[in-house]
């Protein structure tokens, strides 16, 4: 058992150099930092990490992500399996402009209220809280999905649009919860992996999220529709003004032509 600070606890740690082979020395400088699984009570050491891009402290006995709040260039946030019963304010939020993956699934959050704080994350595209208490709540996705405006899957499924605009009737197939929007965005962690494999994990789910809307997102369907439409339409008024141009200028050359003879 390991309790107390993060400093504390992982110098001593059989796998220190394991879990920090891809960190340089200086904190200020950290990218990467994954210590899941340790029986960590605190992260105050983390608010010196001002480089941090990814940071995974799953499972373990974390209640305060305020030291966090220095950490303005993270992307990708995995505190699931602690006891987070309640989240910072709205400026804690609002600073993580680039904040875009947010697993925050068995902790103890109640209260519907606190957890909407998180409207303030400008870029966020999917959140994790299932397995909260906050989740049994009735309304707890509606609330959630009309809250967030920039998020685009919660939980285990992409976002419909027929729980974005209220009271559209949407076929089978783009209705909420359907198959086609199901996306485990969250896998099993594994060991070893590198800074470089948790970024194009983060963009293949970035990417994999896009590929779903497009396909089962009436609007972006009628949007790319409609852009197609517009697209073609300029074509051929552009096709048309060559085609003129061509047809004045055509028999002045050929004047020239029978000059020459």
């Amino acid at each position: 058992m390991f309790h107390g600070t993060i400093t504390e606890e992982l110098t001593s740690h059989e796998e220190w150099s394991h879990y920090n082979e891809n960190i340089i020395e200086d904190q200020k400088d950290f990218v990467y930092v994954k210590f899941n699984g340790l029986h960590l009570k605190s992260m105050e050491n983390l608010q010196s990490c001002i480089s941090l891009r990814v940071c995974i402290l799953s499972n373990n006995f974390i209640t305060d992500i305020h030291p966090l709040q220095s950490c303005i260039k993270l992307v990708k946030l995995d505190l699931h399996g602690n006891q987070i019963k309640s989240l910072p304010d709205t400026k804690f939020w609002s600073g993580l402009k680039k904040l875009k993956l947010l697993y925050l699934h068995d902790n103890g959050f109640v209260k519907l209220k606190n957890i909407c704080m998180l409207s303030a994350c400008p870029s966020l595209i999917a959140l994790t809280m299932f397995d909260c208490p906050v989740s049994l709540k009735k309304g707890y996705r509606h609330v959630l999905v009309n809250s967030i405006w920039p998020l685009k899957a919660l939980d285990y499924h992409v976002i419909s649009d027929e729980e974005i605009i209220q009271n559209w009737h949407l076929p089978e197939r783009f209705k909420a919860y359907n198959h086609r929007l199901f996306f485990n965005f969250c896998p099993a962690l594994k060991k070893g992996s590198t800074y470089d494999d948790e970024i194009n994990n983060i963009k293949h789910i970035i990417s994999k999220i896009n590929e779903i809307l497009a396909h089962n997102s009436p609007v972006l369907i009628v949007q790319r529709w409609i852009r197609g439409f517009l697209v073609r339409k300029n074509m051929r008024c552009l096709c048309n003004s060559l085609f003129l141009k061509l047809l004045i200028h055509c028999p002045i050359e050929c004047q020239h032509g029978e000059d020459a003879y």
